[in-house]
């Protein structure tokens, strides 16, 4: 090979097979180094989809969840605007029959209790409604830019 003491034997065509030879044997014999590398590749691919998966079902439950809270708050909100509907009946009729002399004013003051408890609890679900509502659209992947807001 190089070791040679004449220089114009190095490129004769023994010396090149032997310069070449540890080179051809390092690029075949890799010890399985380029299937090591390949199936750590396979496995970082694996590991993205997988990934993928698990944050696209995340995704898709977190909608799920938000369209059934809006289903079941708007059930509740057709139940409790009823109720309400009632309790300012109530207060009515308790309010002819105070001004009838019939009852005290205390049987008033209760049913306007009852229709301000009921009033209350019709807000509140009205607000659930909307936190849903902005929760469904946040998971849609909508979002809030106040730049883009009226100036009030």
């Amino acid at each position: 090979g190089f070791s040679s003491g004449n220089i114009s034997t190095w490129f004769s065509w023994p010396s090149r097979v032997w310069a070449v030879g540890p080179q051809v044997a390092q690029t075949i014999f890799d010890a399985g180094r380029r299937r090591a590398q390949v199936e750590n590749a396979l496995a970082g691919y694996d590991v993205t989809v997988s990934n993928y998966r698990q944050t696209a079902l995340a995704a898709f439950q977190e909608v799920e969840d938000n369209l059934s809270s809006l289903r079941i708050l708007e059930a509740e909100s057709a139940k409790q605007h009823e109720a309400t509907a009632a309790a300012e009946n109530s207060l009515q009729l308790s309010l002819n029959r105070y001004k009838g002399g019939l009852v005290t004013y205390l049987e008033v003051i209760t049913a306007q209790s009852i229709a301000l408890t009921n009033e209350r609890t019709e807000a509140d679900l009205l607000r659930r409604r909307m936190d849903a509502s902005v929760l469904l659209i946040k998971a849609l992947g909508g979002g809030w830019d106040l730049s883009k807001l009226p100036n009030v």
